[in-house]
């Protein structure tokens, strides 16, 4: 899980860099959910979650 506090004083490019990563590593997930390689499918709905606390801090971000 990530740290809001932290995420928050960061610079958007920076939080845009860690969403691409998230990103990266939900479709990572998503294959290895597909061919059966996934054995904790909690990360999935972690990173999931993770990816839309990123989308909403970076729509503040823009809005501020």
């Amino acid at each position: 899980m990530i740290d809001l506090k932290e995420i928050r004083s960061k610079s958007s490019p920076d939080i845009e860099k860690m969403l691409e990563d998230l990103v990266q590593e939900q479709f990572k997930l998503k294959l290895q959910a597909s061919t059966g390689q996934l054995s904790n499918t909690s990360q999935f709905r972690n990173v999931k979650k993770d990816i839309a606390r990123l989308r909403t801090i970076l729509k503040e971000k823009i809005n501020d």
